[in-house]
């Protein structure tokens, strides 16, 4: 008699979504690495504008920080119920995950337009174009996240969490841990260097 194991279409299929997915978010990452590169090449580009030592706030930006760490928390949190089918704490922990993303993007809206209505938008200098282009992106792709997460759990609100639903959310969670750690480096090469 045959032992062998019967091959698990789904798992199959699962895999290989969230391996595609780990290959878009290589693509992303190559993007980030060209806009760091050009920040980097562009820092001390000012032409005769401010310097980041003069701009940038470091508690205000610490908050940020701490709001978008916390929410990656959230997000890997809001996973676990799954294995228990508790579709009201996933909602739950998903909806204090959107709440600080979009605390965060706020926050970042707000610097950009205090940078800007003091004469200092992303046309002054080289270096405020890196500054813009690099940290806009990532708040870009965090306010797509929060898009990508109403879209994702208004279907598990209506209809409970099913196999289709656990492979999109991690998928999103992917995503969301991966800006994460963009955001890390943001952090560290541009608002912890720019004021030291």
């Amino acid at each position: 008699m045959s032992h062998e194991k019967v091959p698990d279409v789904y798992q199959d299929v699962h895999h290989k979504t969230v391996f595609g997915f780990w290959v878009y978010l290589m693509t992303d990452c190559m993007l980030f690495g060209c806009l760091f590169a050009t920040y980097l090449v562009l820092h001390h580009n000012t032409f005769g504008g401010p310097s980041s030592k003069e701009l940038f706030n470091l508690p205000f930006v610490l908050a940020e920080t701490m709001l978008l760490l916390t929410s990656s928390f959230t997000s890997g949190i809001a996973m676990l119920p799954r294995f228990h089918y508790n579709k009201k704490a996933l909602l739950g922990w998903f909806a204090v995950t959107f709440l600080l993303g979009a605390s965060f993007v706020a926050m970042e809206v707000t610097e950009f337009t205090h940078l800007a209505s003091e004469g200092n938008g992303w046309t002054r200098s080289g270096f405020l174009t890196g500054f813009f282009t690099l940290v806009g992106t990532h708040g870009l792709h965090v306010s797509l996240g929060l898009l990508w997460m109403i879209v994702l759990l208004v279907p598990v609100w209506r209809h409970g969490i099913n196999p289709v639903s656990f492979k999109r959310l991690t998928c999103l969670r992917l995503f969301w841990h991966f800006l994460d750690v963009v955001w890390i480096f943001i952090f560290t090469v541009v608002y912890l260097t720019g004021v030291v």
